[in-house]
């Protein structure tokens, strides 16, 4: 498949999570594909696929992925993403939430996924679940500041790990 076709590939399989369609998703591996994330059990085949798509879903109705990029390496296709979503779903504490990850494909001889090893960061995903994106880092830490309309975003300005200003400069330099 060319860079060009996998990057196609890489932006609808974006679009079928954020059109939170479970079996669209599950489509875009093989019949036998496996999805594993962060080195839980495996969902193995696109039932179990779209279950696991369906039960994310769920959990952040208004969810959006976007894909930040896919290269290619000696470890398979990476797929880089980026989700930001409200975890209003069951039992969900209404937070918005923004994490990037990966996935890494190995893709089968009909260009489908046959595997994904899917990684984030899950300390800050179960932070971000508890607190919110937005929320303190450190008891000594103030929230962000709201961005105006029409000004750089918080992202470009502050890192999303540790509420740390981009580029490595100190705080207040």
């Amino acid at each position: 498949m060319s860079l060009g076709t996998l990057t196609a590939f890489g932006r609808r399989y974006a679009q079928a999570w954020c059109d939170r369609d479970p079996q669209r998703v599950a489509s875009f591996y093989a019949e036998r594909g496996s999805r594993i994330v962060n080195g839980s059990a495996p969902a193995v085949g696109r039932e179990a696929i779209a279950e696991d798509a369906r039960s994310f879903m769920a959990d952040f109705p208004d969810m959006h992925v976007s894909m930040k990029g896919l290269t290619r390496e000696a470890r398979g296709t990476v797929f880089h993403w980026s989700l930001m979503g409200t975890n209003t779903g069951p039992g969900g504490k209404g937070h918005r939430v923004r994490i990037d990850g990966y996935e890494v494909w190995k893709l089968d001889g009909d260009d489908q996924i046959a595997e994904s090893k899917g990684h984030f960061d899950a300390a800050e995903y179960a932070f971000q679940l508890e607190r919110g994106y937005d929320a303190p880092r450190h008891e000594t830490d103030d929230p962000p500041a709201p961005v105006a309309p029409g000004s750089r975003s918080r992202s470009s300005l502050v890192s999303n790990r540790r509420g740390r200003p981009s580029g490595g400069a100190k705080a207040g330099s």
